[in-house]
C-alpha cells in the first residue's frame, strides 16, 4: 500500500519539479550538490524508489535547461528514529544508485540537519506520524479518557480535540525545522491525509484503524497517529509564513477492496505499528494481533467498502520563500 500511495503522486512530482524546481538559480549560485532527504525512509525499498524517481526527474530538468554538462551530484539523507534498522537499509541500497546515502537518525519534529542544506524533502506516510500520545487520553478522569479505543476515529470529540493539538504542535515544529534547513527555492513534498468534510469515522484510514483497536480491546494504548485534513494543512501553514502551496490535492492511491487488498491492509499497518504495539505490549501478540485481518475477510471488506470515498491521501507541495 505504501508502494501503491507513492506510485499514485509520481507523476505529479515530475511536474512539480519540471514547473517549479528554479534550476539556473542553483546552478548560478555554483552549488554542485543536489542534496535530498528522505524524512521517515524505514527500511526500504520504497525509499528507494522514491529516491530514484525524484533524482531522474531532476536530471531530466537540468537536461531540459541546458545544463547536462554541468549535472551535479546527489546526496540522499535517509531519516528515521534511532530505533530503526539502519544496518538493513543500507544493506539493500542498490548498487547502481545516482546518490550518495547519508543516514540521518533522530525525530523529524526537531532539527535533523544544517541551515539551508536540502534542496528537495519528501516525506511519505510518515508525517502522520505524532511526537507523543496527548497525555490526558490515558486520565480516566480526563473526558478525553478512550476507554477502549486505540484511536480517535469513533472516539468522544475530547479525544479527536487532545489528537488535533497535538498534531498542530508537532507539525508546527516540524514546519519551523524544515524551513530553516531548506533553501530558498528548495520543495517539499508530503502526505497523506484526508479530505476535507469527512468525519474521522467516516475515513478509510479511520476505518483500518478502529478495526485494529476491535482485535486490541484495551484501556492504556493508543496509536500516535493523525491524518489531517488540507484545511488543517492550510490553517498551520499559513501560520509558519515560510512556505507558498504550489499544489494541494486529494489523491485515490487504492483499488477497490478484495482479499488481497485485505492482505496488504495487514503489512501495511503492520510495518508501519509493529514497532510501537510491540514496545507496549511485547513481540508475542504481534502475529496473533494481526490474524484477524485474513481470517475476518468478509468483515474487513465490508468495512473497507462502506468507507470508500473519492480519494483517501493527502498530496502536498511546499515551497521554500
Amino acid at each position: 500500500m505504501q508502494r501503491a500511495g507513492a506510485n499514485a503522486v509520481k507523476a505529479m512530482i515530475d511536474d512539480v519539479i519540471v514547473e517549479k524546481l528554479d534550476v539556473e538559480k542553483i546552478f548560478s549560485s555554483s552549488k554542485r550538490t543536489f542534496r535530498i532527504a528522505d524524512l521517515g525512509c524505514s527500511v526500504g525499498p520504497n525509499t528507494f524508489v522514491a529516491m530514484q524517481n525524484i533524482t531522474d526527474a531532476v536530471q531530466l530538468k537540468y537536461q531540459s535547461q541546458g545544463f547536462a554538462s554541468q549535472m551535479p551530484e546527489f546526496q540522499v539523507f535517509f531519516n528515521d528514529h534511532a530505533s530503526n534498522d539502519f544496518n538493513t537499509l543500507f544493506a539493500s541500497l542498490p548498487p547502481e544508485r545516482p546518490y550518495f546515502a547519508t543516514a540521518v537518525p533522530g525525530s523529524f519534529h526537531g532539527r535533523l540537519l544544517p541551515n539551508f542544506s536540502l534542496d528537495f524533502v519528501y516525506s511519505s506516510y510518515a508525517l502522520q506520524c505524532l511526537s507523543k500520545v496527548p497525555e490526558e487520553l490515558l486520565n480516566k478522569n480526563s473526558a478525553a479518557w478512550n476507554k477502549g479505543r486505540v484511536h480517535y476515529a469513533s472516539a468522544p470529540d475530547e479525544v479527536a480535540q487532545a489528537f488535533t493539538t497535538q498534531f498542530a504542535k508537532d507539525k508546527t515544529a516540524f514546519l519551523d525545522c524544515r524551513a530553516k534547513e531548506l533553501v530558498v527555492g528548495g520543495l517539499m513534498v508530503l502526505m497523506p491525509g484526508i479530505p476535507n468534510g469527512i468525519p474521522h469515522s467516516s475515513s478509510l484510514t479511520g476505518g483500518i484503524f478502529d478495526f485494529l483497536g476491535q482485535c486490541l480491546m484495551v484501556d492504556t494504548f493508543n496509536l500516535p497517529v493523525y491524518f489531517a485534513s488540507p484545511k488543517e494543512m492550510t490553517r498551520l501553514l499559513e501560520r509558519n509564513e515560510c512556505f507558498s502551496i504550489e499544489r494541494m490535492e486529494i489523491t485515490l492511491p487504492y483499488a477497490r477492496a478484495d482479499g488481497l487488498i485485505v492482505q496488504a491492509c495487514a503489512m501495511h499497518l503492520r510495518a508501519g505499528m509493529e514497532g510501537i504495539i510491540s514496545k507496549h505490549f511485547g513481540v508475542e501478540i504481534i502475529d496473533e494481533l494481526f490474524d484477524p485481518f485474513c481470517k475476518k475477510e468478509e468483515e474487513f471488506i465490508s468495512m473497507l467498502e462502506s468507507k470508500y470515498n473519492e480519494g483517501d491521501q493527502l498530496f502536498i507541495v511546499l515551497k521554500r520563500i
